[in-house]
């Protein structure tokens, strides 16, 4: 696993950005109701995305690692907002396979060790906003 991650959007129209990291490419958007062109999933979709597929990708590997399988493997992330505030306050993660349930239970339970977006969630992580421009000195003010 890469020590560093760097992804790269840039504003492609009113809202909607083009994201890029090593050769792939996704495309961020409001919808029309939020001034969009809805080209894409909105921030915190892509957001939610993120945890759905780790987790999903770690109970898989939680599965490869005890030889089993899983069966119609999926993982369902609903987000709740915490009333009128800019955040979330609860996210629920729901895993749904063709297993028994005490068999997904115990891949679920080993899988949330594994998953990097959900550990730092739950870890808390140090944000830090800087900023650069390429804007030429002599037309500063």
């Amino acid at each position: 696993m890469a020590e560093r991650i760097e992804v790269t959007a840039t504003l492609r129209g009113p809202w909607a950005t083009d994201v890029g990291t090593r050769d792939h490419e996704i495309r961020i958007d409001e919808p029309h109701s939020a001034g969009g062109d809805d080209t894409g999933m909105m921030p915190t979709e892509a957001f939610i995305a993120s945890l759905a597929a780790c987790f999903c990708m770690a109970v898989a590997w939680a599965a490869r690692k005890r030889e089993l399988e899983v069966p119609g493997l999926s993982v369902t992330v609903t987000a709740h907002r915490a009333g009128n505030e800019l955040r979330y306050e609860r996210i629920d993660v729901d895993a749904h396979a063709e297993l028994e349930d005490e068999t997904l239970a115990r891949l679920v339970e080993r899988a949330r060790s594994f998953c990097w977006v959900s550990n730092t969630l739950a870890a808390g992580v140090q944000v830090e906003y800087r900023h650069t421009t390429s804007l030429d000195a002599r037309f500063r003010k």
